[in-house]
C-alpha cells in the first residue's frame, strides 16, 4: 500500500459510532462504516439485487451450537463479528470479511481502512 493508494474519508473525531460515509474507491461506490469503535468499509452494491447494502441495518452475528439429538440449538451473538444487512431484501453480510451468512462462496468485496493522523482513508489496493 502506498500513499497513494489512499482516499480520503474525513476526520476521524467527526466519524461517530454508527455513522457511515460513501466514497469512490476506483470507480466504485464503497461504504465506510464505524460500527462499536472499528471501521469497516465494503462495496456498495449488494450481490443479491445490488441494493444499497451500505445504507443496511447493522447488527450481530448470530451464532447456534447444535447440542444433541431432540435438544433445541443453543443461540447466541457473536459481538466480534458485526454483520450488514440489505435494505432491499435482507441478504446479510460479514462486515469483516464479506462473506454471505448463508452462503460463504459469495463473498462482498471488502477494503482496508486506515486512520492516519486523525483522518480516516480507505485503502484503494485492498479491493
Amino acid at each position: 500500500m502506498s500513499d497513494a493508494d489512499l482516499i480520503e474519508v474525513k476526520s476521524e473525531v467527526e466519524f461517530e459510532d454508527g455513522d457511515r460515509e460513501l466514497v469512490d474507491v476506483n470507480g466504485a461506490e464503497v461504504g465506510v462504516l464505524r460500527v462499536d469503535g472499528e471501521f469497516h468499509a465494503v462495496r456498495n452494491r449488494c450481490l443479491h439485487d445490488c441494493g444499497p447494502i451500505a445504507e443496511g441495518a447493522v447488527g450481530k452475528k448470530l451464532v447456534g451450537e447444535f447440542v444433541e439429538p431432540g435438544k433445541r440449538v443453543e443461540k447466541d451473538y457473536d459481538d466480534d463479528e458485526p454483520i450488514i444487512s440489505c435494505p432491499w431484501h435482507g441478504w446479510s453480510y460479514d462486515l469483516e470479511t464479506g462473506e454471505q451468512l448463508a452462503d460463504d462462496d459469495i463473498v462482498l468485496p471488502t477494503y482496508d481502512v486506515v486512520v492516519e493522523d486523525g483522518v480516516v482513508y480507505v485503502d484503494g489496493s485492498s479491493s
